[in-house]
C-alpha cells in the first residue's frame, strides 16, 4: 500500500523561541522505515517513512533534549520501531505503547525496560474502530502496577459520553491535542468546557499541542492559542507539549515545526510556566527518578 499522506515539512525553521535546558517534546512519532519496521496490515492510513534519524535531527534543530514517542495506529501493537528509537536515544526518550487486551505481564515488563511509561487508546473515527472499553479496563489493570498512565485520544464530540467512563478509571490519564476541539467555536464551546471540567480532577493531564489540528484558520494557527493558553494558566502543573511530528493525517497546511515552537511564546509567555510545561511536568511524569 503506497503512502497516502502528506510528507512532513522538508526544512523547518530554527525557532525564534529559545527553549529551556531539558525541554521535552512529549508527543511525537516514529514511522518505519517500512522496509525495516513494516506497517500493520490492518492500518487505516499509510504514512511516509519518518525514521528515528530524522526525528533526532529535528529535535537538535529545535533545541529539544528529551522526547516521548507515541505509538501510532499505523504500526498497530507492534512497538518495535518505537523501542528501537528509544534505545538509540540512550535514556533521553520515553514511549507510549499500544497493546492488546491479552498482553502478558512479561511483555509489559519488557516494554517498561525499553522505556515505555504509558499506553494509548484511540477514540478517533479516521483511525478505525474505537478502543473496546472492556479491553481498556483490562489493560489499565495490568499497567497500573508499573506506574504507567493512559493516553486518551478522542474527537471533541466523543467527550460527553467518554467523560463518565474516564472518571471511573483508576489511573493517571493524559488527553491528546486539547481534546481536538474546533477553534472556530471559541473557548466557551461545550466540548472545551467539558474538558476544563474534566481537568479539575487531578488524575487528568492534557497536551497543549496539535494547534494545526485544532485550528480552522490555518497557519500560523493563532486561533488555537487561546485554548492552549487557558489550559496552561488553569493547570500549569498538568500540561505537556509536543510537536506531533511527523503530523500524521494532516491533509493540508503541513506545519513548520520551528513555527510550532514559536507558538510557545503565546501559549506560555511566562518563563516559569514555560519551564513547567517543557521541563518540570514531563520530568515528573516520565523521569520521576530524577526528582529530588
Amino acid at each position: 500500500m503506497m503512502s497516502d499522506a502528506l510528507p512532513y515539512h522538508p526544512s523547518p525553521k530554527k525557532p525564534d523561541v529559545v527553549l529551556p535546558a531539558g525541554a521535552c517534546d512529549a508527543h511525537c512519532h516514529i514511522f518505519g522505515p517500512a522496509a525495516e519496521f513494516p506497517f500493520a496490515p490492518e492500518r487505516n492510513y499509510t504514512p511516509v517513512d519518518a525514521p528515528k534519524a530524522k526525528l533526532f535531527a529535528l529535535h537538535c534543530l529545535l533545541g529539544i533534549e528529551r522526547a516521548v514517542i507515541v505509538q501510532a495506529s499505523c504500526h498497530g501493537t507492534d512497538n518495535t520501531a518505537m523501542i528501537d528509537a528509544i534505545a538509540a536515544a540512550a535514556g533521553r526518550y520515553r514511549g507510549i505503547a499500544m497493546v492488546k487486551q491479552d498482553v502478558t505481564d512479561a511483555e509489559l515488563a519488557a516494554l517498561h525496560e525499553g522505556g515505555v511509561r504509558g499506553v494509548r487508546f484511540n477514540f478517533v473515527t479516521h483511525l478505525g474502530q474505537d478502543a473496546d472499553l472492556d479491553a481498556v479496563r483490562t489493560v489499565i489493570g495490568k499497567v497500573k502496577p508499573l506506574g504507567w498512565h493512559a493516553v486518551i485520544h478522542f474527537e471533541a464530540d466523543r467527550l460527553e459520553k467518554l467523560a463518565p467512563i474516564l472518571k471511573e478509571l483508576p489511573i493517571t490519564m493524559v488527553i491528546d491535542h486539547m481534546g481536538r476541539v474546533d477553534a472556530s467555536l471559541g473557548v466557551d464551546q461545550p466540548a472545551f468546557r467539558m474538558l476544563v471540567d474534566l481537568m479539575e480532577d487531578e488524575r487528568f493531564w492534557v497536551k497543549v499541542c496539535g494547534s494545526e489540528r485544532v485550528s480552522r484558520a490555518g497557519p500560523p494557527f493563532h486561533d488555537a492559542v487561546p485554548f492552549a493558553r487557558m489550559l496552561v494558566d488553569l493547570f500549569p502543573d498538568r500540561v505537556l507539549w509536543g510537536t506531533d511530528w511527523p503530523h500524521p493525517n494532516i491533509k493540508k497546511h503541513m506545519p513548520d515545526d520551528g513555527a510550532l515552537v514559536d507558538l510557545l511564546a503565546l501559549i506560555a509567555p511566562e518563563e516559569d510556566k514555560l519551564r513547567r510545561l517543557l521541563v518540570d511536568n514531563p520530568t515528573r511524569l516520565y523521569w520521576p527518578e530524577e526528582r529530588t
